[in-house]
């Protein structure tokens, strides 16, 4: 038995998120659908985390078994003369035995993405955040930066998934502003449930004056989410990296 890790990407706004439902279209849906007509046999996804409804990935990883003999490199022409448009496989690797995209995740990067400008933008209604008055982008990044390091993240966590612990480490969140797009930029070793929405209406607080970037590490501690900012909109949320080692890394760096 082949397991088989893919690199994909996805625009999520005609989606129930990732997970499949037994009532709505999902993305793993979608593809364990194409999987199964190209490997001759019903087919089962892992995907490296569960994307909520609308929200984006410019770099995810899903993996499968199969006793089918199609070459890796040929799985992903095949799989897109399958997908709709809005679901790309970029590239295929054998991996190893063991090998699980949720379980063997080293660590993951989302982007929130605001338009943030007067006037709206079309081109942006299921790309981003619009939001119209003016942020303060020194603000959130100071505010952001209090969000690093191991902490209990319970304060920016909306009640949903079960998790052993609320505990995570973020390595970094940046704020950079691009023209009229504010991004949010963090990495971690995992998330919580709406974790980077939490934090990133907790960023714009911050630039609001609601918040004072300095009192997040106390907030924190104090694992009431009625402290932190707003769950901001999921058209605005990207998985945009994820790491692994092996041969899995490579592919997901290429």
């Amino acid at each position: 038995m082949r397991n088989i890790a893919l690199r994909l990407r996805y625009d999520g706004t005609n989606y129930h998120g990732w997970q499949v439902q037994k009532t709505e279209i999902t993305v793993a849906e979608t593809l364990e659908k194409a999987l199964s007509k190209i490997c001759g046999h019903s087919v089962k996804v892992v995907g490296c985390g569960r994307t909520d409804a609308g929200v984006h990935a410019e770099r995810y990883c899903a993996n499968f078994k199969t006793d089918s003999r199609i070459p890796t490199d040929r799985i992903p022409l095949a799989l897109n003369a399958q997908l709709p448009d809005d679901i790309a496989v970029m590239d295929a690797v054998e991996a190893e035995e063991n090998f699980n995209s949720i379980l063997s995740c080293i660590k993951k990067e989302y982007t929130y993405r605001i338009y943030n400008s007067r006037i709206k933008d079309p081109f942006y209604r299921n790309r981003a955040y619009f939001y119209p008055a003016k942020l303060n982008v020194e603000a959130m990044s100071r505010c952001a930066r209090q969000f690093v390091g191991t902490n209990d993240f319970a304060a920016v966590r909306s009640v949903g998934t079960e998790t052993k612990t609320t505990v995570r480490t973020v390595y970094y969140f940046e704020v950079e502003q691009k023209g009229s797009i504010i991004e949010c930029r963090v990495c971690a070793d995992g998330f919580l449930y709406n974790m980077v929405r939490a934090m990133t209406g907790t960023l714009i607080y911050a630039s609001e004056g609601k918040i004072d970037p300095d009192d997040i590490k106390n907030i924190l501690k104090t694992r009431d989410r009625r402290l932190t900012g707003p769950t901001v909109p999921p058209q605005g949320l990207y998985l945009t990296n994820i790491w692994y080692d092996g041969p899995v890394g490579e592919m997901m760096n290429r």
